[in-house]
């Protein structure tokens, strides 16, 4: 079936749904609903059997859903209307919520149910549920809704039908900032958690702080500190640590309210967009594999199980700064002085890696000094990864990679992925040639002509064409929440194999017994890389800018035009686009 995705922007469950319809066969195309362009006209030109919209911000014109059907994803149970539902689930304590997909008309959120389905929701961020059951959940809807419109049978349920069976329509405001406001002299750490997670990554939380006003995003709760509620107390990896009335929350990143006629603002690691203003604090620092649990925050971590040792980490939006690099490699390599068979990489749900820190590089002094240093401090990683031979190590993909964060998962020996995830292996959407050894890593899992097709069309990859492809060697088929405990079960059984000895004495010879050094690959992406950050007219630099600032494409990219073949082994004949979220 012809099948065009109508979207504000090519997020990742828009993402998802064309990699996961592909998959099934269908042909996709998308159209991003943009300022000033004409999406009737833009219908017409597809000329689809089915519009789909996963992620739209505007309604749909008249034009268009009164002559083909629409159906918008809705992230709200049935009856739930408004644009701000899960900011509400969240500021609300739902413990559960779910997805509509419903039919475009007069209007919005309003028109008749084609699929829903309900989910949990669990203690954890607006983006990072919107990712995780969410997304689960729409995939569930939109496929059921899908194969509904195909049978050519089915009659959607009247919204009002729907009230009567228990669902009363129930139109929720904006959620604006006088509902999202903290006061410090008032909340707890629970309620300022709750409101920050309820805004993370939009639209962060209004607050001021050191004379200025800021966007406040992520929070995370600290049972040991305490202090004149509001007042800074720490800082810790780039995060500051501030007061309640009850203990202390770590908010890891700021955004600085823009300025009118101002530029566009971007979220920093919190300390670093103070800059002077941040008073001398004390670094509550870590050691390098730290045991933490719930009593503070931190964004890597360690445990151990028998012969199994478990390194996570969680940076925001899955970018990685140079120092993040820096302190993931301290942390990895003090793991493998650990008595473990098997080291496990990543684990977490939500974001495993989405390559170098754009954010961090655009505030920058020289943008493409930083460029080069974050490059090497990720290739440094990458190179610890690849070359470690006393031990499996896997990387297990809870949530969505990209770029370098693909590339770094390809250096285990073993790549893992959450049955949800959504893998970006290319880089050329950012102007950049790629790096983290994916000229060797890439081709040895999936061949050259397929790693050639893969970097040049910028397509979405779900986990199934991720297995299919080679890209990743197990698929967990579970929920967000079980995933770290599915992976420390499935490497516990890994680690108890008798072939993981032999593997592993394997390993020593295989590195050194195929054909070029590991390091002559890296030294030629580097050479490439560095023209790019030197060259101050590549594209690379205006494209990090409006990635950064949140620019508005003037049109839909041509490589997301309509389809002329099928999939084949997982692998779409046109293109995606890559947008790190979050």
């Amino acid at each position: 079936m012809r099948i065009l995705l109508v979207a504000s922007a090519f997020n990742s469950l828009t993402q998802r749904v064309h990699a996961e319809l592909r998959d099934r066969g269908h042909t996709v195309a998308v159209e991003l609903a943009l300022p000033g362009h004409d999406l009737a006209e833009a219908v017409r030109r597809h000329a689809p059997q089915l519009v789909l919209a996963p992620m739209l911000k505007t309604a749909i014109p008249r034009e268009v859903w009164s002559a083909h059907t629409c159906l918008i994803v809705h992230p709200g149970p049935v009856g739930d209307r408004g644009p701000s539902s899960l900011d509400w689930a969240i500021h609300e304590e739902a413990d559960r919520w779910g997805v509509t997909v419903l039919q475009a008309d007069e209007e919005m959120d309003a028109g008749d149910v084609w699929a829903s389905t309900t989910c949990r929701v669990p203690p954890v961020s607006k983006s990072d549920l919107y990712r995780g059951e969410i997304a689960d959940a729409a995939l569930e809807a939109v496929l059921c809704a899908v194969d509904r419109f195909a049978a050519g049978t089915h009659r959607p349920l009247a919204q009002d039908a729907a009230a009567r069976a228990g669902a009363t329509p129930r139109v929720r405001p904006y959620l604006d900032q006088s509902v999202r406001r903290i006061d410090w002299a008032e909340d707890s750490t629970r309620t300022v958690v709750r409101k920050l997670r309820a805004a993370d990554s939009q639209p962060g939380v209004l607050d001021e702080l050191l004379g200025s006003e800021w966007y406040l995003h992520g929070g995370h709760p600290d049972s040991g500190l305490r202090g004149r509620p509001g007042d800074l107390l720490a800082t810790r990896n780039g995060a500051i640590c501030r007061a309640t009335t009850d203990g202390a929350v770590w908010i890891p990143e700021l955004r600085a309210r823009r300025r009118p006629g101002g530029p566009a603002t971007f979220r920093l690691p919190a300390a670093q967009a103070l800059g002077d203003r941040l008073p001398a604090l004390p670094e509550l620092a870590l050691p390098p594999l730290p045991e933490a649990g719930d009593a503070t925050w931190t964004d890597i971590h360690y445990r151990e199980d028998g012969y199994v040792g478990l390194l996570s980490f969680s940076f925001p939006g899955g970018a990685m700064s140079t120092a993040q690099c820096r302190r993931l490699l301290d942390a990895y390599r003090e793991a493998c002085t650990r008595p473990t068979a098997v080291l496990v990489l990543g684990g977490r749900r939500d974001f495993f890696s989405n390559g170098i820190h754009l954010n961090v590089i655009e505030a920058a002094d020289d943008p493409g000094a930083e460029s080069w240093a974050n490059i090497n401090a990720i290739d440094d990683l990458v190179e610890a990864v690849l070359t470690t031979t006393d031990r499996l190590v896997v990387s297990a993909i809870g949530g969505n990679a990209a770029a370098g964060g693909v590339m770094l998962a390809l250096a285990a020996d073993e790549v893992w992925c959450r049955s949800g995830a959504v893998l970006n292996p290319h880089y050329r959407l950012m102007g950049l040639y790629g790096s983290e050894y994916w000229t060797y890593t890439l081709p040895r899992r999936v061949g050259g002509p397929t790693a050639e097709r893969l970097t040049r069309e910028a397509l979405p990859v779900s986990s199934a064409g991720a297995l299919r492809l080679g890209l990743v060697d197990r698929v967990v088929d579970c929920g967000p929440q079980d995933f770290t405990a599915r992976t420390g079960a499935l490497a516990a059984r890994l680690a108890a194999l008798p072939a993981t000895a032999s593997r592993i004495a394997a390993k020593k010879t295989a590195l050194d017994g195929r054909g070029e050094a590991p390091a002559a690959f890296r030294e030629r992406e580097l050479a490439r890389m560095r023209r790019t950050f030197q060259d101050p007219d590549a594209p690379y630099h205006a494209l990090r800018r409006a990635f950064v600032r949140k620019e508005t494409p003037h049109r839909t990219p041509p490589h997301l035009a309509p389809v002329t073949g099928t999939a084949q082994h997982g692998v779409p004949s046109d293109a995606g686009d890559w947008y790190q979220e979050g």
